[in-house]
């Protein structure tokens, strides 16, 4: 059950980032990604991956030491919870850096770059849109 929940994860995120991506301007992107709601069949699977194991996971995150981190992602399900955990979190990054992208005109061209950074790099793809953002405010002024 495990390992179908980490497959599946990914997939239910890679639609998103392939309309984000591959189709930034086509009017039901937007519609799609504008609900923070694409997040939740992800967040879901998380919910379901620490059901199980919650008297693991209260301890490790709420005094969070190197060696009980290690232990909780250590285990199949644990890697499988960390996993969703950041492929929700990434979602959600990329949906806000591709809307507050399109709000800013910045081109499509120039954010398939940084949306794939944040696949795959999620923080680095953060920074990487703010340094855009940023760039691209002052280039119009």
């Amino acid at each position: 059950m495990t390992g179908i929940l980490f497959e599946l994860t990914f997939a239910l995120a890679a639609p998103f980032w392939a309309l984000m991506i591959l189709l930034p301007k086509w009017s039901w992107t937007h519609r799609i990604v504008s609900s923070p709601l694409i997040a939740l069949p992800i967040v879901a699977i998380y919910a379901v991956l620490i059901a199980g194991s919650f008297g693991d996971v209260w301890p490790a995150v709420t005094s969070p030491t190197l060696d009980g981190m290690r232990a909780l992602l250590g285990t199949p399900e644990g890697a499988a919870a960390g996993w969703a955990h950041m492929i929700a979190f990434d979602l959600f990054v990329g949906r806000w850096s591709y809307l507050d992208s399109r709000e800013r005109g910045v081109p499509a061209l120039l954010m398939a770059p940084v949306l794939l950074l944040t696949i795959l790099l999620g923080p680095i793809g953060f920074a990487a849109y703010l340094a855009v953002r940023q760039w691209w405010r002052k280039n119009l002024s």
